[in-house]
């Protein structure tokens, strides 16, 4: 089995790390909220994306760290607030992947960080910039998944 560089180490604990914060940031707005979009939608992704890094943890016998960040994310007044920080939030993700694939050699790590990447800024971020665009009321209950009559991917 190859062995990976303690850059790539760091890479997968710090992309799990925000893809346990991201996903436990939309449980608390959907704990706060409701059941609203993009927020559901968007969780659900974060989950099938912490899937894919334990995936490479397991290929490559790493232990996993635990998820810290329950209780602890960042709470918001309003639907719109929250839609404000995720577009931020997916901004700053961007560059975090980009950061974390210029030390990547491993062609599996690359191909799923580059897909985390993919996914958070070509669905994401225009589903966050939606929701602040319409004031916050995207996610009161007429999500994507609500208007094309079957659940969208994120």
């Amino acid at each position: 089995m190859d062995t990976l560089t303690e850059a790539e180490i760091k890479a997968l604990h710090e992309a799990l790390d925000d893809e346990y914060m991201a996903c436990s940031t939309y449980d608390q707005v959907i704990q706060d909220f409701g059941e609203v979009a993009p927020f559901s939608n968007i969780r659900d992704a974060e989950r099938r994306h912490i899937t894919s890094l334990l995936a490479l943890y397991k290929r490559y016998g790493l232990p996993v760290p635990e998820n810290t960040w329950s209780g602890r994310v960042d709470r918001y007044p309003s639907l719109l607030a929250a839609c404000q920080a995720g577009v931020a939030a997916e901004i700053a993700n961007g560059g975090m992947y980009e950061r974390l694939l210029s030390v990547i050699e491993k062609p599996d790590i690359r191909r799923v960080l580059t897909h985390l990447q993919a996914a958070s800024q070509q669905r994401h971020l225009p589903a966050f910039q939606r929701c602040v665009a319409g004031g916050g009321r995207y996610g009161c209950g007429q999500g994507m998944r609500h208007r094309r009559g079957h659940r969208g991917q994120v």
